[in-house]
């Protein structure tokens, strides 16, 4: 066992939201989406997984605090599991930190045992993706699932594909056997906002969340900021006929194809906005 339990479990067939780090996060879309749950919902550590045993520490060395040449805490680097309740009483468990570097098996194991002990009712992974989508259409979700009513209930990509697995991918084989239900969300973020906070992609992927998972959740604290950044990314367009041309055709191939099956293999070039956005969006915090 390469875990450890700090509380006991006081929510009842929780949902389980795996959001670890580790793989691409186009618009930091996931990573703002969980920020967002966890600032709104009160939530305590559950059970601690053991650094030594999942995480290169070379790799990623832990963090240590010193104050006046006194040195007072180390903090490590791994995987938690964190508990709590929605506003409505729903349980809800966040599976947040780092994706492990060694043993993906036996932890993926491991956190399904404890999905079984809680009586998760369901699991879910939120994620992202660059996709040749534009910004001035919804973001568009996709998903994969252990069945087949599941994924339709967000959408999918039709077709076979092969790409590298996440640890939601390996947690939901592994829960498949034991009959716990999940599905990975995957928001279709516009390629050119890709290197920058992107919060209108992280309220598509919330609002993804809330309708599979009955979950109560709040995403007022994102909408002035996705109001902004769109409007800066209107501007930065607009001064540009080139941009403009991109996002036309963009548009056109958004009515034309299924949202979920626009292929992000299909990239026309956004270096530029993406160029411009970030030194706004640097500039801003600054001032």
């Amino acid at each position: 066992m390469s875990f450890t339990r700090r509380e006991t479990i006081a929510a009842d067939q929780p949902i389980l939201i795996v959001a670890l780090e580790g793989w691409i996060d186009p618009g930091f879309t996931a990573a703002t989406a969980l920020t967002c749950l966890l600032d709104q919902f009160d939530t305590r550590t559950f059970v601690v997984f053991d650094t030594d045993d999942l995480i290169d520490l070379r790799a990623r060395r832990p963090r240590v605090i010193s104050r006046d040449g006194l040195r007072s805490r180390v903090y490590w680097p791994g995987p938690r599991l964190r508990v709590g309740t929605d506003e409505d009483g729903m349980g809800m468990a966040f599976l947040v930190g780092p994706e492990p570097d060694f043993r993906w098996k036996g932890f993926a194991a491991e956190v399904v045992e404890l999905a079984m002990e809680m009586g998760c009712k369901l699991i879910v992974g939120l994620g992202a993706a660059p996709a040749p989508t534009p910004h001035t259409r919804p973001i568009p979700i996709s998903s994969t699932a252990s069945t087949q009513e599941l994924a339709a209930e967000v959408g999918y990509r039709s077709g076979t594909r092969d790409r590298p697995a996440r640890m939601i991918d390996v947690v939901g084989s592994t829960a498949d056997l034991a009959g716990i239900p999940s599905i990975s969300l995957i928001a279709r973020v516009p390629h050119y906002v890709s290197t920058t906070p992107y919060p209108a992609a992280s309220i598509a992927l919330l609002q993804a969340l809330s309708s599979v998972s009955g979950l109560a959740i709040n995403t007022e604290s994102l909408e002035e900021g996705a109001e902004s950044t769109n409007r800066e990314v209107d501007r930065l367009i607009a001064q540009s006929e080139e941009h403009t041309e991109m996002v036309r055709q963009l548009e056109e191939r958004y009515r034309r194809i299924a949202p979920a099956e626009i292929d992000e293999n299909i990239l026309p070039s956004g270096d530029q906005i993406a160029e411009e956005l970030q030194r706004y969006l640097r500039n801003r915090t600054t001032e």
